[in-house]
């Protein structure tokens, strides 16, 4: 799955367009439509069983989904082999509502015309509220006692942080997880390093002296590839301090004490800055860093064109390069590294990454659906061990063929000897995986590698297993702090955003000293303070508060 930073990028996706759809209909919904109470169910119940749980599969059930994002378009339900077994043996078919490359524009279409989706596939926070406060979605509370899973397998804790502030549940969530996950971290091209005598990485002293090895004896490699828009330096953040994940530059504040404060006046930040304009500089990262494509980044990594990368999510390609790499060349290929962290820091405190409780993404309800429960009824199913097993692996009797004693799937010889194929059908369902089960799919496959021979083992499962679970920062705390678009914070927040981008690519690119990029920080805190940062602080710090409330911190 794609769990890519795409929240951050939407973090501020309200706009004074979608508010005033909101505002302008939301009179004549609660007028025209019966069942639109601000926060009741609502909507015609359809088949529901007065008192008793849906039974998915005992009639056809078919619901409009919509994702909310611009790079979203969900492939024809039915043509793959997971989801044609769910249409044939659940009777459950999805009805794809495409953004067309614009999904602000398309969302506010739809709610001004009144014909919302059944499901919308969305970011946590502002446009789920202003849905919610509109009286559009379908709150879930009578729903999570007939149907287990999510209650299950999220917990308590979990679902609390996902109430509204009616303090009811209207989000499924997607990703959701009791445990450590995430790919963040270092990818080194192993041919080049065991060439280079395979040097300590450990430091960021090590790191610097290996790129200036790099660079001088493979002039056509990239040392440091940063990836695009140069998102590997949040990555490198965790290196200047402990217990310091990449999440505090996403929200532009820093935890000190009890208050979020400016992330352009911290020291850290401050250093990450200066190391990274030293690199960018000296010519040891891409120099078109901030303007190249993610196609051009694939490449350069698929091809071993790279000797170091530092990413969110560097194993999704490492996985590809390592293939073809050593299809060329038994001894090449990628392996990952324990995080680098500056000399006199614990190791154990570097977390390049982190996890969320809450996961990634929601799904909701809205009231344009005809039988709320039944489509509650099937994600709940989905998020289960039988619906995860079959959009993960595909219907039993390929990949898998019966379970364990802890409802494991019991992986065929087929799934380790027919790489090519599982990993095509796994593909082939990656944007159907709207409510995924993180602790199930993980530990399943975790579990089945271990048996496996180091040399049958999973690549990317390897390096899960041995760093990158265990380098994330759990930031459950820090969910859902950014206000709403149209509001004083929101429109505050959007200047800093910019303030934020440009300062950003400046201090790297622009400034020819250490001392520069401190002066291209002191002006973007300057200008931050002129745009009203103090009081959008104050803002995220009181729902920073309200979040360590709700988990007992």
């Amino acid at each position: 799955m794609k769990r890519m930073n795409k929240a951050f990028l939407s973090a501020l996706s309200v706009t004074l367009v979608i508010v005033a759809a909101l505002t302008g209909c939301s009179n004549a919904d609660n007028n025209s439509k019966p069942g639109t109470d601000k926060g009741g169910n609502g909507g015609n119940t359809g088949t529901e069983q007065a008192g008793g749980a849906y039974e998915l599969g005992k009639e056809p059930l078919e619901f409009s989904f919509y994702g909310h994002y611009d790079w979203y378009t969900m492939p024809t339900w039915g043509e793959d082999l997971a989801t044609k077994w769910i249409k044939d043996n659940k009777k459950v078919n999805v009805v794809p509502i495409s953004s067309g490359g614009a999904a602000k524009n398309k969302l506010s279409t739809m709610i001004v015309s009144q014909k919302l989706p059944d499901v919308i596939w969305m970011e946590r926070g502002p446009d789920v509220e202003k849905l919610r406060s509109e009286g559009m979605l379908v709150a879930f509370d009578d729903y999570l006692d007939k149907y287990p899973n999510l209650k299950k397998w999220a917990g308590d804790s979990t679902i609390d942080m996902l109430r509204s502030p009616d303090g009811k549940l209207y989000q499924f969530p997607n990703w959701y997880t009791t445990q450590p996950n995430g790919n963040a971290g270092y990818l080194v091209n192993k041919k080049i390093y065991e060439e280079l005598g395979s040097p300590s990485l450990e430091t960021t002293d090590d790191l610097y002296a290996y790129l200036n090895q790099v660079k001088a004896k493979y002039p056509d490699v990239v040392p440091l590839e940063l990836g695009q828009l140069a998102a590997g330096m949040d990555v490198m953040v965790s290196a200047f301090a402990e217990n310091r994940p990449y999440t505090f530059n996403q929200m532009i504040a820093v935890p000190n004490g009890d208050k979020l404060t400016s992330l352009f006046a911290d020291p850290v930040y401050r250093e990450l800055l200066q190391f990274t304009n030293k690199l960018y500089r000296e010519k040891l990262i891409s120099q078109d860093t901030f303007t190249q494509k993610l196609e051009q980044v694939e490449q350069k990594v698929v091809t071993g064109k790279i000797a170091v990368y530092a990413a969110s999510s560097p194993t999704e390609f490492g996985s590809k390069g390592n293939s073809q790499l050593k299809s060329q060349d038994p001894n090449a290929g990628y392996i990952m590294v324990w995080p680098v962290h500056k000399a006199g820091l614990d190791k154990n405190k570097i977390f390049p990454g982190d996890y969320k409780q809450l996961g990634w993404n929601v799904n909701v309800i809205t009231k344009s659906a005809k039988n709320p429960e039944a489509i509650f009824a099937f994600l709940d199913w989905f998020t289960g061990p039988e619906g995860q097993r079959t959009i993960m692996w595909g219907p039993e009797g390929l990949y898998w063929d019966g379970v364990d004693a802890e409802d494991a799937p019991l992986f065929t010889d087929k799934f380790v000897n027919d790489p090519k194929g599982r990993d095509e059908l796994m593909n082939s369902t990656v944007n159907f995986q709207w409510n995924g089960n993180t602790v199930y799919v993980d530990n399943s496959k975790t579990k089945f590698e271990m048996t496996l021979p180091e040399d049958k083992r999973n690549w990317e499962t390897y390096w899960q297993s041995t760093i990158t679970w265990k380098t994330q920062f759990n930031t459950t705390e820090y969910v859902n702090l950014d206000p709403a678009g149209d509001s004083a914070e929101g429109i505050i927040a959007q200047n800093i955003l910019s303030i934020y981008e440009q300062t950003r690519a400046k201090a790297v690119m622009n400034a020819n000293s250490e001392a520069e990029v401190l002066s291209i920080l002191d002006k973007a805190e300057n200008d931050a303070q002129k745009a009203g940062y103090e009081k959008l602080l104050a803002f995220k710090t009181e729902k920073w508060q309200e979040n360590k409330a709700k988990l007992n911190k």
